[in-house]
């Protein structure tokens, strides 16, 4: 008997992915996000093979040229290709992007399951705590942190994750609370299951599906909040090829050069807008209330 149940939920788990799956696709927008985000996936593991230069590579005779067949988006003041340091600069966006997320939610995800699932005291003051946090501004407080501590990838990181986890845990504890009081879980609790088992194998399964939501439209944040970092001078420092870096370092020419800025800027807003057009639809296919 125990078998067939099983084999019953494991049914009824695929037929779900499937549904989704079918909303998914059914949605324009979010099909076209997602050939986006391939396209820059794609482009951040094979940027070397894609380059067509070295983003390092300084030819002080080609300074400031404009788009041409040696140079398919022109060059900047030192005479590097725009279009390979944007290339590379696609797979610095992305990692720091996911650490960005990774760091956020690893930090957030356990403190709400904790917050959600023990209640009482120890509820009310992590719930205190994220509602600080939460209050807190954090481009402000990253700009001093990085002030303080020095620029860099790992510094920016560790700025933004001192407010970013607690809208993870909010979100974490909300649907702890909603799932704890489930029957599957009062059967669990009935036959003594240990509370750590609880969380592990009953509740967090069923949270995960609003947290991957949440760190699809965080990821196109971050980008942009590292970009912003890199175009004050407090993210990833030159020469690296940074989106922010190379449209901070165009601004100076804009009159002169003025693909130096666009180019980088125009790779931001087509990543974000790709990013969240992909978090969308995953919103829509996995609400329970908006499916068919």
């Amino acid at each position: 008997m125990d078998q067939i149940f099983k084999k019953i939920l494991g049914w009824l788990g695929r037929k779900r992915k499937s549904r989704t799956f079918q909303k998914f696709k059914r949605n324009r927008m979010a099909m076209i996000g997602l050939v986006i985000v391939g396209v820059v996936v794609v482009t951040a593991i094979f940027a070397d093979v894609i380059a067509p230069h070295d983003p390092l590579e300084q030819s002080l005779d080609d300074r400031l040229t404009g788009p041409s067949g040696k140079y398919l988006l022109g060059t900047d003041y030192f005479g590097r290709c725009i279009f390979s340091r944007i290339i590379h600069g696609s797979r610095l966006a992305l990692m720091v992007g996911a650490l960005f997320v990774a760091v956020q939610a690893g930090i957030g995800v356990p403190i709400g399951l904790i917050s959600g699932y023990c209640g009482g005291k120890i509820d009310s003051i992590i719930m205190r705590i994220v509602d600080i946090t939460i209050s807190m501004p954090g481009l402000v407080l990253a700009i001093v942190f990085v002030g303080m501590f020095g620029p860099g990838i790992f510094n920016v990181i560790l700025a933004f994750s001192i407010t970013g986890w607690a809208r993870f845990a909010r979100l974490t504890r909300g649907q702890v609370l909603v799932v704890k009081e489930e029957p599957y879980v009062e059967a669990a609790r009935a036959i003594g299951e240990k509370d750590r088992n609880i969380l592990l194998r009953y509740i967090f399964p069923n949270t995960v599906s609003p947290i991957i939501v949440v760190m699809s439209l965080t990821l196109p944040a971050a980008i942009l909040a590292v970009s912003a970092m890199s175009f004050l001078g407090l993210g990833i420092m030159p020469p690296a090829p940074s989106w922010g870096g190379i449209l901070a370092a165009g601004r100076e020419y804009l009159m002169v050069a003025p693909w130096i800025a666009i180019f980088p800027g125009v790779a931001i807003m087509i990543t974000v807008l790709g990013f969240n057009f992909v978090g969308d639809g995953l919103r829509d296919a996995l609400d329970p209330r908006l499916r068919d």
